[in-house]
């Protein structure tokens, strides 16, 4: 497992990430990794999420961007001192890699600035057999 954390202008986002075994397939070359991710305004102005810019790059050095507008269906509110969680996935065609990238959000005046994702691993574990 691992994790990463970086604030910007009061957004703290925070990683968790797992190991997918059920869903991973290294015969195929095919490893699955989950990350949980933890997003809370501890500044004092509110903020909206509005869409995310995500960097995928596996042990190959194959680079992937993803963009989008918002998180699992929703561009969450967050007022001083809330928090939104969910849970989304990755595929590697690698048993490593890492990612890392941006939420884009939104200030009540329409102010926009990117909050950083930390670079996190995806990682499978290494067997003890």
């Amino acid at each position: 497992m691992s994790a990463s954390t970086a604030v910007t202008d009061g957004i703290r986002v925070t990683v968790r990430t797992r190991y997918l075994p059920e869903q991973s397939s290294p015969l195929s070359r095919r490893y699955t990794f989950a990350y949980a991710i933890r997003i809370e305004n501890e500044g004092a102005a509110p903020a909206q999420l509005r869409t995310r810019h995500w960097v995928i790059t596996d042990a190959t050095g194959k680079v992937e961007e993803v963009r989008g507008p918002g998180v699992v269906g929703q561009q969450p509110h967050l007022r001083p001192g809330e928090h939104f969680e969910y849970t989304s996935g990755c595929v590697l065609r690698t048993p490593r890699g890492e990612m890392r990238g941006t939420y884009q959000m939104q200030r009540p005046d329409g102010t926009m600035f990117d909050a950083a994702i930390e670079k996190f691993e995806l990682s499978m574990p290494h067997s003890l057999n």
